[in-house]
């Protein structure tokens, strides 16, 4: 028999569900559109995945496998429909995927089906988490996804130091998924890791993040391009650094890759994550910049400071002050939803186009890197537009 409160707890999670999204008419760049409400948060996932719906053997009806977060998930346009890959995570950290769905993008998310699974072929991996997602030309749907294990190399006492590595999964349906092989690179730890949707020079191409540490990025760091001969086998022989780290900037600490590049007439969109230290803590937001349609390893537009940053009650979560985005789609009138989580607590959408998007890449003054030249740099703005406004009055 079904407990007696799953009916009240349903009926309220319903209205959640249900309930419509609203642009934020209090933020406006120009640039992409904010909204009031986040689009996933762990009260939307399912009640009988949380709880025994039995009343014998949950009389008090209580949470068996409670949700702590849903965060960082990764993203596809599929069939008319807007799906996320969400890294869930239970109140015991370790996290798992999910599907939820919705026809709008922007809400009405509902969880689908049941956590993804495949077979398990690496019995040291602990963790998983940050799926990104490509549809590729091959036809394949891939999805890369750290895989974290106890660095075996740590002392007895040492609980917490982690070796993290590229794991590698597709499919064709979204339902059922082939494990493949860890991707093997060059460095000790390899994370935000992202397959380029289309071969280059008829191989299958990656970007990924070298590092030796599993916090600290050591002598590596920086977004890196390389390729593979056969993703059966993925052995990617050499990363060359194409987006370095750099003092004093929102990606001196660490940068990575976040959902595969979008393709435009100009170039290769990409939405990165960056990160600097603070008195606070680390600062995570993300920023773009294009490469050539030609060379995808080759930068010709990055537009200064961050893209999207935490705003207002964005910055309170888990780990506050963070966002980080590994998911972004682009539907048929081509605009464009870039999923982020928020202070890995929450997950929300911006919106926007690809033209604006091209715009803003393009057309945004680079970082001067210093602050005389940034100043400058505002000074001829304020200049010009002060002569548009005299001409005006």
């Amino acid at each position: 028999m079904i407990h007696e409160k799953y009916a009240e707890l349903a009926s309220r999670q319903e209205e959640l569900l249900s309930r419509p999204n609203e642009r934020n008419t209090e933020f406006y760049n120009g640039v992409y559109d904010r909204y009031k409400y986040p689009v996933v948060t762990r009260h939307h996932v399912p009640i009988h995945w949380r709880f025994d719906l039995d009343a014998e053997r949950n009389p008090f009806f209580m949470e068996r496998l409670g949700i702590n977060a849903t965060l960082n998930p990764g993203a596809i346009y599929h069939d008319g429909k807007y799906i996320l890959v969400v890294r869930t995570e239970g109140l015991d950290r370790k996290s798992i995927f999910t599907l939820a769905e919705s026809e709008t993008g922007i809400d009405n998310f509902r969880f689908v089906d049941q956590p993804l699974v495949w077979d398990d072929i690496d019995p040291n991996e602990t963790n998983m988490y940050d799926m990104r997602l490509v549809k590729h030309e091959d036809g394949w749907i891939y999805g890369i996804y750290c895989s974290e294990q106890k660095d075996p190399d740590a002392p007895a006492y040492d609980t917490s130091s982690a070796v993290a590595q590229a794991g590698l999964v597709r499919t064709r349906d979204l339902k059922t998924w082939e494990r493949l092989p860890n991707i093997q690179t060059g460095s000790p730890q390899q994370r935000n890791v992202v397959l380029h949707p289309e071969f280059v020079d008829g191989k299958y191409a990656f970007y990924t993040r070298p590092q030796d540490g599993f916090i600290s990025t050591g002598s590596g760091g920086g977004i890196a391009f390389g390729l593979c001969d056969n993703i059966l086998n993925p052995v990617i022989d050499q990363e060359t650094v194409i987006d370095e780290r750099r003092y004093h900037t929102v990606y001196e600490v660490k940068n990575g890759q976040g959902p595969a590049p979008i393709k435009t007439d100009r170039g290769w969109i990409h939405i990165a994550h960056g990160v600097r230290n603070t008195a606070a803590g680390l600062r995570y937001v993300l920023y773009t910049f294009a490469t050539s349609l030609d060379d995808p390893a080759k930068v010709i537009a990055k537009p200064g400071g961050h893209f999207i940053a935490p705003y207002d009650d964005e910055r309170v979560g888990d780990v506050s002050n963070v966002i980080f985005c590994n998911g972004a789609v682009v539907n048929e009138k081509n605009e464009v939803f870039i999923y982020y989580a928020s202070s890995d607590t929450r997950i929300h959408v911006a919106t926007t186009t690809v033209d604006r998007l091209v715009d803003y890449t393009f057309n945004t003054p680079a970082d001067e890197f210093r602050s005389l030249d940034n100043a400058a740099q505002r000074a001829k703005l304020i200049a010009q537009n002060e002569q548009l406004l005299g001409e005006r009055a």
